[in-house]
């Protein structure tokens, strides 16, 4: 009887450790699915292929990430897509960018996603700089009177994507804008502006650096503002990767005499921090298991420490702080849910502007 009931502590103990082994062991499936809904090598894939390396070293298990990209209808598709088949045991995360939040936030009947049904784990700032043609003669916001009425051209992806807080914030400067829609990507609207079919551009903090940097020095483009970054107040300061270049606020003050304010400003200031203060977000879906939600916490907190993911930031996303866990969650939820009437606002203005209706 001793015997049978030590051989039976023995296998309970034995079956006590193994189970315990196997709920360590399968805290993440082996292959993860990263879903991003742009071609490759865009900004959002680039972005993507360089955390995941990073990422995957400090998630548990040392699963396999895979990116699968599934592009079409400016990131609706692949998100919607998404949204339908993703499984809730961590082996589905999808990263977006702003194109994929502005048609959720505008109310777009494409878009069958809701981000509450997702969880940020990570998110990634960016910046970016508006600049002019040199034959305008401006320099900075003191010439700003010499463009009044002027058409300005501006090469443009489309009305809801990531250049409209840019359009906003030239209309509140009053820019006689004349935006061109159906630009395949930012870099074919820089190609625009340098062959001088457009008067005004913009391009975020990699591409500037990149492409327009070299502009600026040959006097072949004038910075006019950044969009600045926020720091932990809240607050838009100068964006460190362009210490020199003054904010939208900083222009617009200087200009008008007076802080921007009002719907157009309150309407601004939610698509910037939207797409540029959480620029590129990696969301997994809210109903995983606690502990797969812990796996993946801890591996981006880790992530952010490590020096090495840091000094490669710094080159490929820019000087800005990654946020993670429910800081990035409650940032995003803040941003990207509008209320009916700010969402009205700017349908209207889109209308009226450009006439552009989003239905």
């Amino acid at each position: 009887m001793k015997k049978l009931t030590a051989l039976l502590a023995s296998a309970a103990l034995t079956l006590s450790l193994s189970g315990a082994g196997q709920a360590v062991a399968n805290t993440l499936p082996p292959t993860i699915n990263w879903t991003i809904p742009f071609g490759v090598g865009g900004g959002t894939d680039v972005w993507a292929r360089f955390v995941s390396p990073h990422l995957d070293k400090y998630l548990t298990d040392s699963p396999t990430l895979v990116i699968k990209n599934v592009p079409g209808g400016g990131s609706i598709t692949g998100t919607n897509l998404f949204y339908n088949r993703a499984r809730s045991d961590g082996s589905d995360i999808i990263g977006t960018s702003a194109s994929t939040l502005y048609p959720y936030m505008l109310g777009d009947q494409r878009v069958h996603y809701d981000f509450n049904k997702w969880t940020a784990i990570l998110a990634s700032p960016t910046g970016g700089v508006v600049y002019i043609q040199p034959d305008l003669g401006v320099k900075g916001a003191a010439d700003l009177a010499k463009l009044k009425d002027t058409p300005m051209p501006f090469a443009a992806q489309g009305p809801t994507q990531l250049e409209l807080p840019v359009m906003m914030a030239l209309d509140m400067l009053g820019f006689n804008l004349k935006p061109v829609f159906g630009m395949k990507s930012r870099g074919e609207g820089r190609l625009a502006f340098e062959r001088g079919e457009a008067k005004v551009d913009f391009q975020t903090t990699s591409a500037y650096l990149a492409s327009v940097k070299d502009l600026e020095q040959q006097g072949k483009a004038v910075p006019l503002f950044s969009l600045g970054i926020l720091n932990g107040d809240g607050k838009v300061v100068r964006d460190p990767a362009f210490p020199d270049i003054p904010t939208f606020q900083e222009v617009y003050k200087e200009y008008k005499g007076e802080e921007p304010s009002g719907p157009e400003y309150e309407v601004y200031f939610k698509f910037f921090a939207a797409g540029f203060a959480f620029q590129k977000v990696l969301f997994i879906p809210t109903d995983v298991p606690a502990a797969v939600y812990d796996s993946y916490i801890s591996a981006v907190e880790k992530m952010v420490k490590d020096p090495d993911f840091n000094k490669e930031a710094v080159e490929q996303i820019g000087p800005y702080e990654n946020i993670t866990g429910r800081a990035a969650e409650q940032y995003i939820s803040d941003a990207v849910n509008m209320s009916p009437e700010r969402q009205q606002w700017v349908k209207n203005w889109l209308q009226t502007k450009f006439n552009v209706s989003v239905n």
